[in-house]
């Protein structure tokens, strides 16, 4: 089994030292973090050692030591590097230096049975992208997954800026960005008291949303069904997890706050955006103007619409009694839609500039009071629909009933089946009249439902494009979206190895590089919970549905969000 050695590149330019690292003893590899230089005392580098494995938890020790030759050779230092092995006693030594007619580094391993050259690979790193990234893909226990762990878990020794001054002097890999450091550090201590007012007055809101006036039954119920409601709530949720005190224990957490700020940040920019447009050249005042001549426009078409209906549609013999009793009844809805349109079209204007204003809470708010208000433009097209699937609900049961009693079967209420029954002349003379009477009724109920049907499925469309959209703008992880795009390293799959160099009798070079994380992937991993309830019910179920008449809703909201 090969001994393979991860060296960070960062390290390729350190002088004379040791190489200060971890041995992993079942996966026979050993992972270098740093050069340790002279002059050193080997007391202070073993309490050194010992004070990193206790603030990490991991094993470090000395792995062998680091020669930076020239093009002449010091005997007098390689003496005295081989020396070293004597006082850091380690199993195995590893003894690596430049080679004169080559650019790479070679390495020698003492201690071991097995010392041929050709058993050891030289792996490269980027020691900064092997530290910030997160693999996904490896196992718990894989080599791989030990080498990043061990690199991640070891961010006080990387943490000394190289202008330092300490007792020992180490090359590893160190931020040089002294400012932006300062600037993020002011940034946390800003953040303490903005996240405190910020839950008081979340807690404050939560405090009124809870009184016995505003949780009643018709307020309640009210909330539950207003789509705006619903997104403030939701919003006040987000606002909640990202004014918590609480540190992110794990990658896990810390993405999904990260995520959830810029969702948050991202939603109230386009609303603001909108908010802007709004109010910019009188778009509001457009908007309310166009909407009257809408409102007039759909009314005329629904009244040439069921004035086909009561005539002949499409060459269809319709029942004329309980098609002109159908025909008025809904002609009577819109007359009085109509009344409520124009009751309210002096107020139009001023309602819609309120609701601009609430663009500025994001742009997700904003389409939830647009989805509330087509519900409420459209209430007659659903009334339409509930009335004319109720009545060919009605009509279908009844004829299933009917056709039962036929084959001398009846349903049973008590234990949900078809049993056997017997019935006399009487309720069979008196079910076939009444079979009769509600199949010649049916094509009139059925084509008012069709017509209906297929308005409200229109509508639902609409209104489920838009809850479509304001999903995915606050569910979408932006944050992880952005860091695959400009750092794809912090999300690793996996690592690719490419060949160096290869030559008998030296050690196989490779250079290991990180694979990003797909975007699909990304946004499996770190999308965040959706709080909607979208219907689980198949195509066939939906068509049966349907057939039968049953009432179709759309998505309501979750009883038990997830947090």
């Amino acid at each position: 089994m090969a001994i393979k050695i991860f060296f960070p590149t960062c390290c390729s330019a350190a002088e004379n030292g040791l190489l200060i690292g971890r041995w992993v003893g079942e996966h026979r590899s050993a992972i270098v973090l740093a050069v340790l230089h002279f002059p050193f005392i080997p007391a202070s580098v073993r309490k050194y050692l010992s004070q990193l494995e206790q603030t990490t938890g991991v094993s470090l020790s000395v792995l062998g030591t680091w020669s930076h030759r020239k093009a002449e050779a010091d005997e007098k230092m390689e003496n005295f590097l081989g020396e070293l092995s004597s006082i850091f006693k380690h199993q195995p030594w590893l003894r690596m230096a430049r080679e004169s007619t080559s650019k790479f580094w070679d390495c020698r391993i003492e201690g071991l049975e097995d010392e041929a050259s050709e058993d050891v690979v030289l792996v490269y790193y980027d020691q900064r992208k092997v530290m910030l990234s997160e693999l996904h893909s490896a196992t718990e226990h894989s080599e791989i997954a030990a080498m990043f762990n061990t690199v991640a878990k070891n961010q006080n020794l990387f943490a000394n800026d190289k202008y330092d001054e300490g007792p020992l002097k180490l090359t590893h890999w160190q931020s040089e960005g002294m400012e932006a450091s300062i600037i993020v550090e002011l940034g946390k201590q800003a953040s303490v008291p903005v996240c405190a007012v910020l839950s008081f007055c979340i807690s404050v809101i939560t405090t009124i949303c809870s009184l016995r006036v505003l949780s009643g039954k018709p307020l309640s119920f009210l909330w539950n069904k207003l789509s705006t409601c619903e997104q403030l709530g939701k919003r006040l949720e987000n606002l909640r997890i990202i004014s918590s005190s609480e540190k992110a224990q794990d990658h896990t957490t810390f993405m999904r706050k990260a995520n959830t700020v810029m969702s948050l940040l991202l939603d109230i920019v386009l609303g603001i955006f909108l908010m802007s447009w709004l109010y910019r050249g009188n778009h509001i005042g457009q908007l309310a103007d166009a909407l009257m001549p809408v409102a007039d426009r759909v009314a005329l078409e629904l009244q040439s619409l069921l004035q086909w209906l009561m005539g002949a549609p499409a060459g269809l013999k319709m029942n004329r009694a309980l098609d002109e009793v159908l025909g008025r009844f809904f002609m009577y809805h819109i007359h009085l839609w109509i009344s409520y349109i124009r009751l309210m079209s002096p107020f139009i204007e001023v309602i819609l500039w309120y609701i601009g204003l609430s663009a500025c809470l994001g742009l997700s708010v904003a389409l939830s009071i647009l989805s509330d208000i087509i519900a409420l433009l459209t209430f007659h097209i659903y009334c339409f629909y509930v009335y004319g699937a109720r009545l060919y609900c009605l009509k279908m049961h009844g004829l299933s009933s009917l056709w039962r009693l036929f084959r001398g079967k009846k349903w049973n209420v008590l234990r949900q089946r078809v049993d056997s029954c017997s019935y006399d002349l009487d309720q069979l003379f008196l079910g076939t009249l009444l079979f009769t009477i509600l199949l010649f009724l049916l094509p009139t109920t059925a084509l008012y439902y069709l017509v209906f049907t297929l308005l409200r499925l229109v509508m639902i469309a609409v209104q489920g494009i838009i809850q479509m959209t304001i999903d995915l703008l606050s569910t979408l992880p932006f944050y992880a979206l952005l860091l695959r795009l400009c750092r794809s390293y912090r999300l690793a799959a996996g690592v690719k190895f490419h060949m160096l160099e290869q030559k008998s009798g030296k050690p196989l070079r490779l250079l290991m590089q990180i694979n990003p994380l797909p975007y699909g992937e990304v946004l499996h991993t770190y999308r965040l919970p959706s709080w909607r309830c979208y219907p689980k019910d198949s195509w066939g179920s939906l068509c049966k549905k349907l057939f039968i008449g049953e009432v179709i809703y759309p998505w309501k909201q979750k009883k038990n969000k997830e947090h």
